[in-house]
């Protein structure tokens, strides 16, 4: 009793000092003494690969006395000792918007377009830039989340205002319940950025690009105006953001590509950032390593899907179902390529899961050391504060767990979270072991058995009612017990309701009878507690098979293929040169490029020899206007000009596109902005390697492209119903916009060129901004970049030759062009490079009415140079079909239709001294076809790009039958998995809309 009331006393003066901030005046008497506390006995964790047993720590003023072995309790100590017991550094979370207040999207009407911010204040023009948001000026402690934080296991979290693409500075704050003042660890502990632009409801951002955009063009910013633009403009947010800068900085990212492009932003301004990932990273591993990616990842993994509907199970793909059974040693894979990475709870639907998943990680492969490094050591190194968390060592916060038994033992309890040397009890450590079989008898004479089982920290306790055990609902407080339970065959029938204490192996009290009469009642202990192997009658999990591809999907290679020797004999070769078409030909291929064309040519050592008979070998198709393998919309259309974007920043190399169009004979794709406004955004040409990183598709060396656009959608004709204000309206305006733009990138140009000369006319010392639009629009008129443009009607064709000729520089590509045979001539004055038609559309809409079948052999014979496009991510597979139409409509001859869809679109894209032609010295980008290239009948065979085999069509017909094998076995286990109760999910996708779709596994390109 005397201990009870010393340890009331401590707890009362604990919290008058929990609530009086230094610089607070108090209100009434205070304790002003300082208590140490003294935890003995037990396993301690000093850090993740550091421990000491028997060991003690002393606590006092929340911050860590001493810790280990051999530790002198002082006299005044208040000691616990916990033999038997574990302590463990409490965890750390780092994605969190913990204490923050929930954002909400400003109501109203927002129909019109929002082009610039709508804060008042002398703020960025972007609302989704929020440097000047600080998270710790924002942050009110919550009592109830703090607590569901602690009960698993964190004793310290890093606090965002998880909105806008620049989201300002995260804290890092202590999960206690007293007031702010002492919770808060680091008032600005990083800086936060995202892809994401939140709530701003302004238009731009509208992509993936366009935020990308937008970071690089802000960071520009802070640069110009730290280097002198403060003195032409006061801008709280650069001004926020420069001071940001030295700071940790962390980015919630996404997926395994989104981590690679946020890389990709780092090491353009000198920065590794610590990456927010979503667990897919095991894809990407080893480019995340070469990258030097900084992780922090989750450990949510998928529910298994339900897929007793066999049309529902139709909506899952291949890479869904493999994700499944992967992703839990997604962490073990980081760990084996020696990433640096932290965990997170975060995207976890229930919490709850957290230490189940973890030790599901842990079965994959991570080892309990790196796991607690990862939710310990490494967090508090990500932010700089391992002087202060993460570990247990002398002088530092005393945030530490006690532990029943092995952090990660999946029957381990945590008895107690303490929080800046503030103790939070869930289970009192000191409390006696009741498990174990008693017999109660009950002053009346009635007796029943007793077991009490389960864990030690959370014991269950079963009465027999004759030879029925049930379940009593059962409380404990100290030695206080309380216990009830509803007879149902013993008399009196009815509810027993148990009060008494626990005195080792004895308990006693009074019990209130189904009568409404009390009794005394005493359990004596028979025997002690035995634990009893639970016997699995369900299936049990099975043991992981599968292995990442590239990509993880369907038709992803096992091991990334390479070039190799080939030599094709006895083919028709359509080597699109003077020689014309070469019957019973030979090619040889080598380390990427073509060797040597002609007839008999021998095989070098180890060469693989392709018997071509009756089967034609061309170039490799080129799709001159493209929209596959592009993340987040190829659309920024929110402004009339978006010249600042680059498709290259967003290349999604797990689109199945790829695939499917190296199965049409596709080697090559210039990808295309969208055509929503008059100047879009910069252009990428890549080769169809599939399964390689977005980096590893770019064309290397390619001189840069950047799309703009004609006609009705610019204008915005088909907007819907939406007022449409922004401008330009009319084609009138169209013309307007590239005059003013050009107009505005030529003065650009001289002040750069003059700055960068050191011109003494620029006396002011600030350099001019920097500016990533104007930037590529200055390379167009310095012959640097190269226009390709959506156009249709004849007018505005001929008003932007005007426009280019006014400002010196040639159109190089119209594309699509349905009018073009009424303007072929002026195109040819011009010097238009080339122009990409389609075959045979017309009349989708008003301004293709005109358009006629025979539009690309007139344009041809009047001497431009003609390619076909597909713009389609369907029509790609058959452009070898598309070109044949040529032949069809205007009689064009069979070989230069051919080119139309492979040396055509080369020249057009400045790159036919490198493919396009079979040629010695080339790249060996080609395709062996099953008959004639334009046959409806023919098929590739195989396609190469840089001499590696890319497709082939044995292997493609033995991948389907290994994707029918490996769903049926996948499908399997999801079943077993719902079988032993595990969360199922149902597929999203409607049964309806599954019937009439095209499964990217089962009906591929059939």
């Amino acid at each position: 009793m005397q201990r009870f009331f010393t340890l009331l006393c401590c707890l009362f003066f604990l919290f008058i000092n929990a609530n009086a901030q230094q610089t607070f005046p108090v209100n009434g008497p205070t304790d002003p003494r300082h208590i140490t506390y003294a935890i003995t006995n037990v396993r301690l964790y000093v850090n993740y690969k550091t421990v000491v047993d028997p060991a003690t720590i002393l606590v006092r003023d929340g911050l860590i006395l001493e810790a280990g072995a051999g530790v002198t309790v002082p006299s005044d100590a208040v000691v616990y000792d916990y033999k038997g017991k574990s302590i463990y550094p409490s965890l750390i979370e780092l994605v969190s918007d913990y204490g923050q207040p929930e954002l909400k999207r400003p109501q109203g009407n927002f129909e019109d377009p929002q082009l610039l911010t709508n804060t008042k204040g002398a703020y960025d023009w972007n609302q989704a830039v929020k440097a000047e948001v600080d998270a710790y000026r924002s942050f009110v402690a919550d009592t109830k989340k703090a607590e569901e934080w602690r009960k698993l296991g964190f004793g310290t979290v890093l606090s965002t205002q998880r909105d806008g693409v620049v989201r300002g500075t995260a804290a890092c704050v202590l999960l206690g319940d007293g007031e702010e003042h002492e919770l808060i660890l680091r008032d600005r502990a990083a800086a936060a950025y995202s892809f994401d632009k939140g709530i701003s409801t302004q238009d731009y951002p509208s992509s993936l690009m366009g935020s990308i955009a937008l970071l690089r063009q802000t960071w520009y910013d802070a640069r110009w105006y730290k280097e002198g633009g403060n003195k032409k403009e006061y801008n709280i947010t650069l001004e926020s953001f420069n001071r940001n800068l030295e700071l940790p900085q962390w980015f919630e990212a996404g997926d395994k590509q989104n981590e690679l492009r946020v890389a990709r932003i780092g090491k353009e301004f000198g920065v590794n950032f610590l990456i927010k990932g979503s667990g897919d990273e095991y894809e990407r591993a080893a480019e995340l390593k070469a990258a030097g990616c900084r992780l922090i990842v989750p450990v949510a993994f998928p529910d298994a899907y339900d897929l007793s509907d066999p049309y529902d199970a139709l909506g899952i793909s291949l890479h869904q179902l493999r994700h499944w059974e992967l992703a839990p040693g997604n962490a073990a894979t980081l760990a084996q390529q020696g990433i640096e990475f932290a965990l997170t709870s975060s995207d976890l639907k229930n919490r709850g899961d957290f230490w189940k998943n973890i030790r599901k990680a842990i079965a994959r492969g991570l080892s309990e050391e790196q796991a607690l490094k990862a939710l310990t050591a490494t967090p508090a190194s990500f932010l700089g504060l391992s002087d202060k968390v993460g570990a247990l060592r002398k002088g530092m916060l005393a945030n530490f767990l006690v532990t029943s038994k092995g952090l990660f033992e999946k029957d381990n309890a945590i008895l107690e979270n303490w929080v800046k040397g503030k103790r939070y009890q869930f289970v009192d450590p000191q409390l006696s072991d009741l498990r174990g079989n008693y017999t109660v008898r009950i002053a009346n004479g009635n007796s029943l058995r007793l077991k009490v089982g389960g864990e030690a920290a959370a014991p269950e306790w079963y009465l027999y009612d004759d030879t029925s055990a049930i379940k009593a609902a059962a409380s404990r407080l100290g030695q206080q017990i309380n216990f009830s339970f509803e007879a149902k065959k013993r008399e009196p029938k009815g509810l027993y309701r148990f009060t008494g204490l626990a005195e080792k192996s004895a308990f006693s009290g009074n019990v209130l009878l189904p009568s409404g009469e009390w009794s005394a009642w005493t359990a004596t202990l028979d025997s002690a507690f035995v634990p009893v192997a639970k016997t699995d009658s369900a299936k049990k999990e099975a043991p992981v098979t599968a292995t990442v591809r590239y990509p993880n999907m369907a038709y992803g290679w096992k091991e990334l293929p390479k070039a190799t020797t080939v030599l094709f004999r006895n083919a028709t070769v359509w080597t699109n040169e003077s020689d014309g078409i070469l019957k019973n030909a030979d090619v040889l291929i080598s380390d990427g490029k073509i060797r040597q064309v002609g007839s008999g040519i021998k095989a070098p050592e180890g060469a693989e020899v392709v018997d071509a008979t009756g089967m034609h070998l061309t170039a490799g198709i080129i799709d001159e206007h493209s929209h596959i393998a592009v993340s987040g919309s190829v659309n920024e259309g929110t402004q009339s000009s978006s010249a600042e974007v680059r498709i290259g920043d967003v290349l999604d190399a797990d689109d199945v596109q790829i695939y499917r169009q190296l199965a049409g004979g596709v080697t090559a794709s210039h990808l295309l902005h969208g055509s929503a406004n008059p100047i879009g955004g910069q252009t990428q040409l890549i080769k169809l390697r599939w399964g390689r990183s977005p980096e590893e598709l770019k064309f290397e060396n390619w001189p840069g492209y950047i799309k703009f656009a004609l006609g009705e959608n610019v204008k915005q004709s088909h907007w819907g119903d939406k007022q449409v204000i922004r401008y330009p309206q009319t084609r009138m305006g169209v013309e307007q916009v590239y005059s003013d733009y050009f107009t505005r990138a030529r003065e650009y140009d001289q002040a750069m060129n003059a700055w960068s000369k050191g011109d003494p006319k620029l006396r002011s010392g600030i350099p001019p901004r920097r500016d990533l639009e104007l930037d590529a629009l200055a390379e167009i008129l310095n012959g640097k970049r190269f226009i390709t443009c959506h156009s249709y009607v004849q007018s505005e064709i001929n008003m932007l030759m005007h426009v280019a000729d006014s400002f010196g520089f040639k159109m190089n590509t119209f594309t699509h062009i349905l009018e073009g045979y009424k303007v072929a001539d002026k195109m040819k004055a011009h010097g238009v490079r080339g122009v990409s038609s389609f075959s045979d559309w017309w009349a989708y809409k008003y301004e293709v009415y005109e358009a006629i079948p025979y539009n690309g052999a007139i344009m041809q014979k009047l001497g431009l140079t003609v390619g076909f496009n597909s713009d389609d991510p369907e029509m790609a597979r058959r452009l070898n079909q598309e070109a044949a139409k040529a032949v069809l409509y205007g009689g064009v001859s069979e070989e230069e239709a051919w080119k139309f869809v492979t040396l055509n679109p080369a020249k057009m894209l400045r790159v036919d001294d490198r493919v396009g032609s079979i040629k010695v010295g080339k790249d060996a980008d080609l395709v062996l076809w099953t008959d004639h290239p334009m046959s409806i009948y023919a098929k590739p065979s195989r396609t190469y790009v840089d001499g590696t085999c890319y497709f082939d069509l044995k292997r493609d017909q033995s991948l389907r039958e290994e994707i029918r094998t490996e769903r049926a076995r996948l499908t399997q286990q999801q079943a077993d998995a719902k079988g032993r109760g595990e969360n199922v999910q149902k597929p999203s996708m409607n049964a309806q809309v599954i019937k009439h779709c095209v499964e990217e596994e089962i009906h591929h390109f059939e």
